[in-house]
């Protein structure tokens, strides 16, 4: 059935709509699936799942949104799916037999005279838990599929009979500057900046001062020729298996293909890769990060997706993107016009704050350390090592002036390395908040159920100022399959 096809049949009003919930879940013990629907439904000979019926017990209405968050911190999004348990026929789903966490759910739309095949999924995720809905229903509360990559980075340790051989061992992607290396052998002064092969070792140093090494690049090594007098600290180029990265996109796709829990990785398939490659194309600064503890997979990569004003989500069928919050939007804008709205419901929801200056820190030194202990070193050099972060600070007179705000704003950190790269994200976030931005919601017809988060519009109305048409960004997406209907939201 084409795209086509498919909205002509949501537009219909002979359209008789079934949705169908496929429900990972563990009923004692064993992995199974249970099968939902808003209608009664049973699946044919020739279907697959062939000869199923789909129990007739779940509330769908709005399933899921989708939300990119203004502050760019980016994160997990979700939802609810409401079952009738009418006189407590399924209270036993809510009990210690049944295990429905971090288990897969998809859900897909249909008419309940097509065969199973003709189906289009609108949802592809994650259970979060179940919970009882007074005494008549249970509701499954719904995560996108980023709640697998809640989970450590890595947890490999050290070992063996060592003072540290409880200690992480660290992980470095993409360039680190001055970071703390784990003593891995004290007898020959061996040290590890990566548990796995890297690029190059640029410097060893001795209290800032560089000093004599024998590299082992394919296991992130490096052996002190002599013994330090103080602290060893080391610059490197991480992670090279596969080949060296540096970017947001690259760094991203490493770290959610290869590290984590190895059960919940993501594949190739849970990845919008021309996405993340036109991603890619257009953001090529370079980044990097070095973990030794307990870092999470998803706050790794929104900390390198944020610094360059993005983030990291998940569409309704389950693959990953990158969407950056700019306008004009990227691409060819969609055209809204008044016929794609229901009357009456264009409004504004909010109204983002001015800014008229944005202090931004790069080129992290990942070990701080006290300039006293520096003597060797140059004047000049000692604040790159006493300093945490260099800055960068781009302002408006003009917006400071007429919206009478403080000149010194709040620094945001990122894991930029260059001055150059700085900058321009800083002028970039300048020149998009300096003047006020809103957002507005309404409700959408079927067509608009095939819009995107990050999508660019052009929205032609006869209020707010848009009658000759504004510029803007999806921003949230609130489909409702059985109305046919969508709360759209948009930044102009």
């Amino acid at each position: 059935m084409t795209d086509a096809q498919v909205l002509a049949w949501l537009k219909s009003s002979a359209a008789y709509r079934v949705v169908l919930i496929e429900a990972a879940v563990q009923i004692g013990g064993v992995e199974s699936v249970v099968y939902l629907a808003t209608k009664p439904f049973t699946t044919g000979p020739g279907d697959a799942p062939a000869n199923t019926t789909y129990l007739p017990i779940a509330i769908v209405g709005r399933l899921f949104t989708e939300r990119l968050l203004l502050d760019g911190e980016g994160g997990l999004s979700a939802g609810e799916l409401e079952l009738e348990n009418v006189g407590g026929a399924r209270d036993a789903w809510a009990g210690p037999g049944y295990i429905w966490n971090n288990r897969a759910i998809k859900a897909y739309i249909g008419d309940v005279r097509w065969g199973r095949a003709d189906f289009r999924m609108i949802f592809n995720g994650i259970v979060a838990d179940i919970a009882p809905r007074g005494r008549q229903a249970l509701a499954l509360k719904l995560r996108d599929k980023m709640q697998r990559l809640n989970t450590p980075v890595s947890e490999a340790k050290l070992g063996g009979t060592s003072e540290q051989r409880d200690a992480l061992l660290p992980i470095a992607l993409g360039q680190a500057f001055n970071v703390t290396p784990l003593l891995i052998n004290a007898a020959i002064l061996k040290y590890q900046v990566h548990a796995g092969a890297i690029d190059s070792i640029i410097e060893v140093r001795d209290n800032g001062a560089p000093v004599a090494f024998t590299p082992g690049l394919a296991a992130g090594t490096f052996q002190l020729q002599s013994a330090p007098a103080g602290v060893v600290t080391a610059s490197v180029r991480g992670a090279a298996a596969g080949g060296y990265v540096d970017t947001a996109a690259q760094l991203v796709k490493r770290l959610v293909t290869g590290y984590g829990k190895e059960s919940d990785r993501f594949a190739d398939a849970d990845l919008d890769l021309a996405n993340i490659a036109a991603f890619d194309a257009a953001h090529q600064q370079s980044l990097g990060v070095y973990s030794t503890a307990r870092q999470n997979v998803l706050a790794a990569c929104q900390m390198l997706l944020g610094s360059v004003g993005a983030q990291l989500v998940m569409s309704r069928l389950g693959l990953a993107r990158l969407i950056k919050v700019a306008l004009p939007g990227a691409g060819t804008p969609v055209v809204i016009r008044p016929e794609h709205m229901v009357d009456g419901t264009l409004q504004p929801a909010a109204r983002t704050d001015v800014v008229g200056a944005v202090k931004l820190g790069f080129a992290r030194a990942w070990t701080v350390q006290d300039a006293g202990t520096l003597a060797n070193l140059p004047e000049v050099h000692k604040g790159l090592f006493a300093e945490e972060w260099l800055t960068t600070t781009k302002t408006d007179a003009t917006t400071l002036a007429t919206y009478r705000l403080n000149a010194e704003p709040v620094q945001i950190d990122t894991m930029l390395l260059t001055r150059a790269d700085a900058d321009a994200e800083a002028q970039r976030r300048l020149d998009l908040w300096k003047v006020p931005r809103t957002t507005y919601e309404f409700e959408g017809v079927p067509e608009l159920l095939s819009l995107e988060l990050g999508q660019a519009v052009t929205v032609y109305a006869p209020r707010f100022g848009m009658d000759a048409g504004v510029s803007g960004i999806v921003i949230s997406l609130a489909p409702d399959w059985e109305t046919g209907r969508v709360t759209v939201g948009f930044l102009v």
